[in-house]
């Protein structure tokens, strides 16, 4: 048996701001794992020399944020078939083999996320997928690989949409920003991407005339927790899901490969991830 204490991390630039290691670390003390889980702030320049050290000195795998979601898929010998289709990876794995493993659990924590916090079913009538950034693309893939029969698609840049749709397919359609409002008639889902509503950022302000009640309404920004964007659908009698429980659905698969251990998204873990 091994006597080496798994040592996992987050690599970012910047970094300070991330709640990876406060999370992961909640978790290591609650099933009193014998593990430690580090911020580590990386320049894209060291990247793949840091990589290769990684491995040397502990570690059995990372997180990934920007700016280096896309750069790890260049550098990983295995990359997963979602983590490829959405073009970025935030969950590494150094094998005993010494091979590098890069997979995206995104998309898992945004569909988990909704399943877990809202009654819904996902191809009940289409998507409406707000921004067209690196979130979208995990948004978009775990959308259409959970059934959802057509999405439509808003972009401040409509050249970012274009590409979007050129690369998922017919089952995407691009709507001008300023006729957003348009695409929610009928919508059963509807996804903030973008970082509009986030605290420092202006309010998400899309015409709400056309959103029916029966929409499940979800923001991936979690800081506030409510956005204005949230308590305007709440106002229209839809289900909101707020962007904290992506983050922690997204965790957990990284924290069983490393670890050993499924750990359990619940109101505890919430409660102090919200905790200061």
């Amino acid at each position: 048996m091994s006597d080496k204490i798994p040592v996992a991390g987050v690599i970012g630039m910047p970094i300070s701001h991330s709640q990876s290691p406060k999370l992961h670390n909640y978790w290591l003390s609650r099933y009193q794992i014998s593990g430690h889980y580090v911020p580590l702030h990386i320049e894209q320049a060291d990247l793949a020399e840091v990589l290769q050290m990684m491995p040397k000195m502990g570690f059995v795998g990372a997180n990934v944020t920007i700016p280096h979601k896309e750069a790890v898929l260049g550098l990983a010998d295995i990359v997963t078939d979602r983590a490829a289709l959405i073009g970025a990876a935030n969950t590494l794995i150094f094998r005993s083999d010494g091979k590098l493993h890069a997979d995206n659990t995104d998309g898992y924590g945004f569909v988990e996320n909704l399943r877990c916090n809202a009654e819904w079913d996902p191809k009940a009538g289409p998507a409406v997928v707000l921004g067209a950034g690196g979130a979208a693309r995990a948004v978009i893939a775990s959308l259409l690989d959970v059934g959802v029969p057509e999405i439509r698609l808003a972009n401040r840049t409509r050249a970012r949409s274009d590409a979007l749709r050129a690369e998922f397919g017919t089952k995407i359609s691009v709507v001008e920003w300023v006729n957003a409002g348009d695409m929610l008639k009928g919508a059963r889902t509807v996804v903030n991407t973008t970082a509009l509503g986030m605290h420092g950022q202006p309010d998400l302000k899309i015409p709400f005339d056309h959103l029916s009640s029966d929409a499940v309404v979800t923001d991936i920004v979690y800081t506030p927790l409510r956005t204005a964007f949230l308590d305007r659908a709440a106002e229209k009698g839809c289900q909101t899901v707020d962007g904290l429980g992506m983050l922690l659905y997204q965790a957990a698969p990284g924290f069983e490969r490393w670890f050993g251990k499924r750990p359990e998204v619940d109101d505890a873990t919430r409660q102090f991830i919200l905790s200061s």
